[in-house]
């Protein structure tokens, strides 16, 4: 009798079973109901197919729709396997090339020997994916060598993966499943039963875009077909929904809708502001200045072009010098190290990130162990050469204002340095409408700077200081990202979740030990000897530009009153109101309120429409009634009904609400 594998699952217990054992016999053998529930597994915290073989003694969780994340991804990664299936049934000769599962869906890129596929071909592809699921064809695993595998490929005239599977390691065995008994694809996999285990209504193919073989403009150009993929109908509609509702949410629509800000090609990646989106600007600001101001920062300004030799010490020459400007553009001498200089020959750099500048001011003079924590502020002026595909409204530009600011302090001040930062995020985060957020820890890269020990110490140093606040918990998100922090420093990324549920990280602190070192930045200590600052990167709102964008987004346009670039406009009903509507205006701006006056020769409700779309938030009509009594009609934006007041009452309340959050009470 072969020897029997022992099976331990979550509950604690053990279970033996035969060589050849699947986790989908383990389900069936505790009963009927999880047998049917269960879609996949995770073997000793690999997920893999139900109908796997266990290969030896195994920790075994049985994955279920419940264990939503993992049952998205086996969904998403079948219908991409189905989609290409589809695309193959209906266009013979078509060639499958890479289809991985995305965030909210799937993709997969084709070489169809005809014409590019468009959005008109996509009806019928969605109809045949659902005759493949409804077919509930099953998906079987099967190991081949790699030789083999080309070989087929070839056969099939399946040349892209015959190229893609030849430059696999020599003599390595590859996956490949099936669907039904006639078409596969080399996939590593999981993946779920059989077709059949999806909702064919879960699903929808979104849109056809072109994409070079392996993304290198030098091959060939292939079809790209999107779709968005879930576990049920109404999974489906509600994502849907939010598509539809961020398309009314976007921020280039609204920017122009209320006359914010332009782009156009000849300052590609830079924003033209115009007066009101300047007002968001400066508001926003004012507010963050006054914030830093009472946390005890100090506002500097430093240079936007610096000696290339800065940024080679600093260590961004060699690991960001594709994203930087550099005067001239073209550099002859250079190694990898960084510029080689010859005679008197200085290369200049647009200064993509503010960390060495800072580095500059602090090591201005003697600074004393008593001096710190120093925290330095800057609403710094940075450009970097993003690539023009990734470009996106105000939301990824080349040229970007950031809140950024350096907290230099010794070890011993970390945590409450860290704390005190949490806190005044959480403050601001609030004051501007997002009341969830979620804190990731980022850890060690895998090309960095810095010893080992002192990566354990910095990561270790943030995980102490946040659990301090009380907030590495789940209700703040808390997860730890392996290989995604900078390359000088750990980072806690703080992502902020808007009215429609999507998630935007914006907030960012660093614990860096190797810039100081690298730029030589020091402090006398109590024993009188130099010591090497710990260096907080830290920034809340990220940069000025996506932020605002984000603020557009989340309160569609819809900004509070201190906000809004447009606080109210007095619009008459009939002319012999123009002198009150003026009087009026000039009450309220003396108050200190932004108002404008319409006093255009149209009917009241056209006024009220466009100043609507302006996403004006109140609407003051006065008419001869009004002039008379002394009143203002109120109308607030998005609420039926009005309010008719005095207009001194009128100043009143819109002062309280023009008040910005930190100076409310005061």
């Amino acid at each position: 009798m072969s020897e029997m594998f022992k099976i331990a699952l979550p509950d604690g217990s053990v279970r033996e079973v035969a060589p050849g054992t699947t986790p989908g016999d383990v389900a069936a053998a505790i009963g009927p109901g999880l047998a049917k529930a269960a879609i996949a597994a995770r073997v000793n915290g690999e997920l893999r197919d139900i109908m796997r073989p266990f290969e030896g003694d195994s920790d075994l969780a049985l994955v279920t729709s419940r264990d939503e994340v993992d049952a998205l991804e086996l969904a998403r990664h079948d219908f991409a396997h189905i989609l290409a299936e589809a695309v193959q049934n209906l266009y013979p000769g078509t060639q499958i090339t890479f289809g991985p599962a995305t965030d909210d869906g799937f993709y997969y890129d084709f070489a169809h020997k005809g014409r590019p596929f468009t959005d008109e071909d996509l009806p019928a592809i969605e109809e045949e994916m659902r005759r493949i699921i409804r077919a509930d064809q099953p998906l079987r695993r099967e190991v081949w060598t790699r030789d083999d595998l080309i070989a087929r490929f070839k056969a099939q005239g399946e040349t892209f993966k015959a190229e893609w599977a030849a430059e696999l390691p020599e003599g390595e065995e590859l996956t490949v499943y099936w669907s039904g008994d006639k078409w596969m694809d080399m996939c590593r996999g999981p993946h779920l039963a059989s077709t059949g285990k999806l909702d064919p209504q879960a699903f929808k193919l979104t849109r056809v875009s072109g994409a070079y073989w392996r993304g290198d403009q030098k091959n060939a150009m292939l079809s790209r077909i999107y779709g968005t993929a879930w576990l049920n109908k109404k999974q489906l509609d509600a994502h849907l929904h939010r598509l539809e509702e961020a398309a009314k949410r976007d921020h280039r629509k609204i920017g122009q809708e209320m006359d914010l800000f332009h782009l156009q090609p000849e300052a590609q990646g830079s924003v033209f502001w115009h007066p009101k989106g300047w007002v968001i600007w400066r508001s926003l600001e004012a507010y963050m200045r006054r914030r830093l101001d009472a946390a005890g920062y100090q506002e500097i300004k430093t240079p936007q072009l610096m000696d290339a030799r800065l940024w080679e010490q600093s260590g961004h020459w060699g690991k960001y010098r594709e994203n930087m400007f550099v005067v001239p553009d073209e550099v002859p001498n250079t190694d990898e190290e960084g510029p080689v200089i010859s005679g008197e020959a200085s290369w200049m750099a647009l200064k993509p990130m503010n960390c060495p500048a800072h580095v500059q001011v602090f090591r201005q003079g003697i600074t004393s162990y008593r001096d710190l924590p120093m925290r330095l502020a800057e609403f710094g002026c940075c450009h970097r050469n993003e690539a023009h595909g990734a470009l996106h409204g105000i939301m990824r530009v080349r040229q970007f204002t950031q809140d950024d600011a350096h907290i230099f302090c010794r070890q011993d001040q970390l945590v409450e340095e860290v704390r005190a930062f949490c806190d005044l995020l959480d403050a601001v985060y609030r004051d501007l409408g997002f009341e969830s957020y979620a804190i990731k820890l980022a850890l060690r890269p895998e090309k960095r700077f810095g010893s080992d020990e002192m990566w354990d110490w910095a990561e270790q140093s943030l995980r102490d200081a946040v659990a301090a606040t009380g907030r590495a918990t789940p209700e703040f998100g808390w997860e730890e990202l392996p290989g995604e922090g900078a390359f000088y420093a750990p980072k806690l990324e703080f992502h902020l979740t808007d009215a429609i549920g999507r998630t935007w990280q914006c907030g960012t602190l660093q614990t860096d030990t190797v810039l100081p070192e690298r730029l030589d930045a020091s402090y006398v200590g109590e024993d009188g000897q130099r010591h090497r600052p710990v260096m907080l990167h830290r920034a809340i709102l990220g940069t000025f530009e996506r932020f605002i964008g984000i603020l557009i987004e989340h309160h569609a346009g819809r900004f509070p009153l201190w906000l809004a670039p447009v606080q109210a406009v007095v619009a008459t009903i009939v002319s012999d109101a123009d002198d009150y509507a003026e009087e009026v205006r000039a009450k309220l701006a003396a108050a200190g309120l932004r108002i404008e006056t319409d006093t255009r020769n149209e009917k009241i409700n056209y006024k009220v429409r466009e100043h609507s779309l302006a996403k004006v938030p109140a609407l003051l009509v006065v008419g001869k009634r009004e002039a008379e009594e002394g009143t203002v009609a109120v109308r607030r934006l998005g609420q039926d009904g009005q309010q008719v007041v005095k207009v001194d009452d009128l100043i009143a309340m819109l002062r309280a609400e023009a008040t910005p959050p930190d100076l409310r009470g005061v």
